[in-house]
């Protein structure tokens, strides 16, 4: 049976002796090194009994355990603000930085119903007229504006200016048939000689807005409503039939505009998980009490190396007998103590979430209330 190399019972970390070296030069981390190498090893049972492995295991599953805390540790920030970081740019390192919330991609979000609801948004509101004919009722949208100014795109029509005269033109019509009578009273006074723009008559505030309401509940009531049908967004039909040749306006956007899910096209962004700019933890910012979760994880490697090397001889034979490794329990210890500490991380990391924090808030609160209800309250005499 090959020799397998023992652990001597002491180490010395030299930076260069990890896998990636991602903590090397961290005097801290230096120092930690050793001592949870010693640590681990008297934990597995030495110097009772040997253990299969080296210092350099030791430290490779010391930088493994500090890089997985760092990797969820910074993938819980990430899903905690990707809706604040989005868009932020990718040259700051947010080691070690806090992360303010803000409504950035929520209003992102809404602006595109902003453009729908005519009230703003990200997508620009174009203006457009065509030419009405007189006793022409059907138009194509896409022919006489679209093919011609918008090199054939496709529209999206938002609004059409196509209303009846507003009612108050024809405040002054003596044939408006409002039975106002006020010119059969300006008669009575000798004043029907002038103009009926010309009012000597003092009358309540509420008298226009009424004879401007009989105004258009005749138009409404009597005449063809001033209305349209879309199709398509393209052929136009007006209400009623135009008597005149007149322009009518209209708002639209491009769908393409609309459609187009790059608003930013500047480099540097954060535009997912895989970029926002989180780099390797800082081994000497980590806390006591991580550091305690870092070095059980350490141990959970350990285990997991060394019933790896025992794992290769079921049975170690001796002078008149064999002894059987114990490579099956270290490894299900092992597995278990690993899913075990990431449970537990996971479950402090959610527990001091932002909506956690929040609601733990409004419990307290209405737990204070509640107390502070019951407190009698004192009589007052007078």
């Amino acid at each position: 049976m090959a020799s397998i190399p023992i652990w001597p019972g002491s180490s010395s970390f030299f930076p260069g002796e990890t896998p990636f070296g991602f903590y090397d030069s961290d005097s801290e981390f230096q120092t930690s090194a050793d001592q949870v190498s010693t640590w681990c090893a008297q934990r597995l049972g030495y110097p009772i009994v040997d253990i299969e492995l080296q210092a350099v295991n030791f430290f490779t599953a010391f930088e493994e355990a500090v890089t997985t805390y760092s990797q969820y540790v910074y993938q819980y920030k990430i899903k905690e603000n990707i809706g604040s970081l989005e868009g932020a740019t990718t040259s700051s390192n947010l080691n070690s930085q806090y992360v303010q919330p803000n409504m950035g991609n929520t209003i992102a979000i809404a602006e595109q119903y902003g453009t729908e609801a005519g009230s703003g948004g990200n997508v620009e509101l174009k203006q457009g007229d065509i030419q009405i004919e007189a006793n022409t009722q059907v138009y194509s949208l896409k022919d006489l504006y679209g093919d011609i100014s918008e090199s054939g795109k496709n529209l999206q029509i938002q609004r059409i200016y196509h209303y009846a005269p507003p009612a108050i033109v024809r405040y002054f019509d003596p044939y408006a048939g409002t039975g106002t009578g006020i010119q059969s009273l300006m008669e009575t006074f000798g004043m029907g000689n002038y103009s009926p723009g010309v009012n000597f008559m003092l009358m309540p505030m509420y008298f226009d807005i009424l004879k401007v309401q009989a105004i258009e509940l005749n138009d409404q009531i009597r005449k063809s409503a001033y209305s349209f049908e879309l199709i398509d967004n393209d052929r136009l039909k007006l209400f009623p039939i135009p008597t005149r040749n007149q322009k009518m306006y209209f708002d639209y956007i491009i769908e393409e505009d609309r459609n187009n899910p790059i608003r930013n096209t500047s480099k540097g962004l954060i535009t997912d998980v895989s970029n926002v700019p989180y780099t390797n933890i800082v081994y000497n910012t980590i806390n006591a009490p991580s550091k305690q979760w870092i070095y059980r994880y350490t141990l959970a490697l350990t285990k997991e190396m060394l019933a790896n090397v025992r794992g290769k001889y079921t049975t170690i034979p001796i002078p008149g007998d064999t002894v059987t490794t114990n490579a099956t329990e270290l490894r299900g210890e092992a597995t278990a103590e690993k899913a075990s500490l990431i449970e537990e991380l996971k479950l402090i990391l959610e527990e001091s979430s932002r909506s956690k924090y929040l609601e733990r808030q409004a419990n307290e609160a209405q737990h204070i209330q509640d107390t502070l209800g019951k407190v009698p309250y004192p009589i007052y005499i007078y």
